[in-house]
């Protein structure tokens, strides 16, 4: 199969990245290697090229009271220029995709959801959206993806950002802006655990940026570290930490149901009897206790017994020590001992609180 290029493929290619297939996409897995670009979004500021992402614009009357069956949580509460991380379910109340969905008014949306379920995202969107009235557009192709992350994000992005301070931007707030004089996109939203922004922008616009970014000094950085960042903080990857057939109460997403806010959606019977008789798994954190790195797909053990499996798991940049995290038999509690199977031996880990780190700059 061919490979999809994002518009910035060219550049990262000139700037010595290492490239690898991930969902139909050849991406740039690292450029000066994984640990530096891990330290420059923690300490300073690195730019993701995440163009492969899909990206749906959607307009019509009702918007918000047609997409609200869909998730678990209250988008009415949502004012313009805000946006709601959230997950689409299914009927059996799995996650089909954790999405986010920036609210323009009462007619209009930007949902921004993982390359991997595009294709499945779009589906059940239209399938659900259309039939009332609500005209889904997908722009995936046309636009290109940037997000600057870091402490330093906002001063360097804001020398190149015309018609809006950055600073009146909050966390999950979003708005319009020039680049170049082209009308662009920006969010202060990311997926690193730091403070940053995500910049939807023409592909030529887009290419010029990057260079830019890259001569005042931010630092180009991949999906390896993108993982390492995600980790520590603990958010989700869709795929490996949650899927079809995990609901957010398992998910440690118990959060994004607003329970007392929300009329009828998809999979609410289910997440009530959840919310009653309690969950069979839940995800948690784990921290391995002697040397050892937990993948994902190790089993876990408490007293030879296999409790559950790691989903995904790394050595930490930041923190300098091995962590997971790990689908276990609710009865798992924080300071819980447990044994993790690699390589045919057991290894000591202890159940910690999420996330592992929290960034002193957000």
């Amino acid at each position: 199969m061919t490979l999809l290029r994002t518009p910035l493929h060219e550049l990262s290619a000139a700037a010595i990245a290492r490239f690898v297939p991930f969902s139909g996409w050849e991406m740039a897995v690292q450029y000066s290697g994984l640990k530096a670009e891990h330290n420059a979004v923690r300490n300073n500021v690195g730019m993701f090229d995440i163009s492969h992402m899909g990206k749906f614009l959607l307009a019509g009357e009702n918007l918000v009271e047609a997409l609200q069956t869909l998730v678990p949580s209250n988008l009415a509460r949502l004012a313009v220029g805000q946006a709601q991380y959230t997950v689409l379910l299914n009927e059996k109340a799995g996650i089909i995709d954790d999405i986010i969905y920036y609210h323009q008014g009462d007619r209009r949306g930007v949902l921004i959801v993982n390359a991997a379920t595009t294709q499945k995202d779009w589906d059940w969107l239209t399938a659900h959206l259309e039939p009332k009235g609500i005209t889904l557009t997908d722009v995936s192709r046309d636009n290109v993806l940037i997000a600057v992350q870091g402490q330093k994000a906002e001063t360097v992005l804001q020398t190149f950002v015309e018609n809006l301070d950055l600073s009146s931007l909050k966390l999950f707030n979003h708005a319009t802006a020039e680049i170049y004089g082209e009308s662009v996109f920006i969010a202060r939203t990311g997926y690193t655990g730091e403070d940053g922004f995500e910049v939807m922008i023409p592909p030529t616009a887009g290419q010029k940026l990057w260079t830019a970014l890259s001569d005042a000094g931010v630092v180009p950085c991949g999906l390896g570290c993108r993982d390492t960042l995600r980790l520590e903080a603990a958010l989700h990857l869709y795929g490996q930490d949650m899927d079809d057939d995990t609901t957010p109460l398992e998910a440690g997403l118990g959060w994004l149901i607003h329970w007392d806010e929300k009329g009828d959606f998809i999979g609410k019977d289910i997440l009530l009897t959840q919310k009653e008789k309690g969950v069979d798994r839940r995800l948690v954190g784990l921290q391995m206790q002697t040397r050892g790195i937990a993948r994902h797909d190790y089993p876990v053990f408490v007293n030879g017994e296999n409790v559950g499996i790691v989903t995904s798991g790394t050595m930490s940049p930041t923190l300098n020590e091995a962590i997971a995290l790990a689908y276990l038999l609710a009865i798992a509690k924080k300071g819980q001992a447990v044994d993790i199977e690699i390589r045919s031996k057991l290894y000591p880990a202890q159940v910690v609180k999420k996330p592992f780190y929290r960034s002193p700059h957000r």
